[in-house]
């Protein structure tokens, strides 16, 4: 018995290790080919990676190879470096097939416009770069060399460079996925995340430091995206905070629903706001006695409406719907037991909904 309990769980695991595996080849296989294809046209890459540079090199000037075999490595890591970059939404898309089988539909509704934000996010990160910071950089410091010096640069230093500032503005752009997946688990609201906007201006403008050139302008040029990211993070926060507030009050009102199903709601009896002290009027003893026949007919009426019991599928109904959010919370305990109570109490159709529910809890 107990041999069989192994090989039961460990089933599973080598199948997702098997999978993984496959979609970690596939993923090999599709940045190999795509390198394949560019590593003919490396130098045509070099070449258009390193205009901003020597746009604004002085005449007469130019990049040079200082070891033996840059001339052949930096194109070949420049090709490589762009496989995986024109590759990486079939990266994810691999990444999102391992990943996406477990979890629920309302986490799958969420990572999927997150995931494609992010790599769109970083793509923009790396135009903006190419397109805004380069030439402001490089036309700075080849402007700054002193007299006499000539400003010839080692092709690959400046594909190192140009990498590390590739990948700090693309991942800088990542600030609004961050900030929406803090506040989506619980970590933080905006409204907390608002009042450190102070500290996060100042840490934008550190962490533009130690990722930049020592200049002001690219620093600058990587501290205000930074901020202005921080501040699209919160505003689009604001909505996953109202949907999930919507879900948690959507929630309420049908446990609301099931204990008044439950039980009646008590009865208050009316407020008459004329029976102030100026009309006051004492009761005859024939209006008394009726008066309190008929407070004993609404205790009566109250007290059998109590012990009425509830039809039992509506309640197994309702036992059903707290289990899938039981599931969604991840409380597999609790759900457990609410389904063997289903198992005694429902009706043959609801007990095979229970026994569905509890072989894929088993899986």
């Amino acid at each position: 018995m107990r041999n069989n309990v192994s090989s039961d769980t460990e089933q599973p695991f080598l199948s997702h290790l098997l999978e993984l595996r496959d979609r970690l080849l596939r993923a090999v296989l599709v940045v190999l080919v795509v390198f394949l294809a560019l590593f003919p046209f490396g130098n045509d890459i070099y070449h258009f990676i390193a205009q901003p540079l020597m746009a604004v090199l002085p005449d007469g000037t130019s990049m040079i190879a200082t070891q033996v075999a840059s001339p052949f490595l930096t194109p070949f890591k420049l090709s490589l470096v762009a496989a995986v970059f024109l590759a990486m939404p079939y990266l994810l898309y691999q990444l999102w097939g391992f990943i996406a089988p477990g979890l629920y539909q309302h986490e799958k509704r969420l990572a999927m416009p997150l995931l494609a934000s992010s790599v769109l996010l970083f793509y923009v990160g790396v135009a903006f770069a190419y397109f805004v910071v380069f030439p402001l950089v490089f036309r700075f410091l080849t402007g700054m060399a002193p007299e006499g010096v000539a400003v010839m640069t080692d092709i690959s230093h400046y594909l190192d460079f140009v990498l590390t500032l590739f990948f700090a503005f693309g991942f800088a752009f990542e600030i609004p996925i961050a900030t929406i997946l803090l506040v989506w688990m619980g970590m933080t609201t905006p409204e907390k995340l608002s009042g450190k906007r102070p500290y996060v201006i100042v840490g934008a403008f550190v962490i533009g430091m130690l990722l930049t050139p020592p200049d002001i302008i690219s620093q600058t040029l990587l501290a205000l995206p930074m901020w202005v990211l921080f501040e699209a993070g919160i505003v689009f926060s604001r909505f996953f905070v109202r949907n999930r507030d919507e879900q948690d009050e959507e929630e309420n009102e049908e446990d609301n629903l099931t204990g008044t199903a439950a039980g009646a709601s008590v009865a208050t009896p009316p407020v008459h706001a004329e029976n102030t002290e100026e009309d006051f009027k004492p009761l005859s003893d024939e209006e008394m006695e009726a008066e309190l026949d008929r407070l004993e007919a609404e205790l009566d009426a109250e007290e059998a409406s109590w012990h009425q019991e509830p039809d039992t599928e509506d309640v197994v109904d309702r036992k059903l719907q707290r289990i899938n959010r039981l599931r969604e919370d991840m409380d597999f305990d609790a759900a457990r037991k609410l389904l063997y109570e289903v198992l005694v109490e429902g009706n043959d159709e609801q007990v095979v909904v229970a026994k569905n529910i509890l072989s894929q809890l088993d899986d």
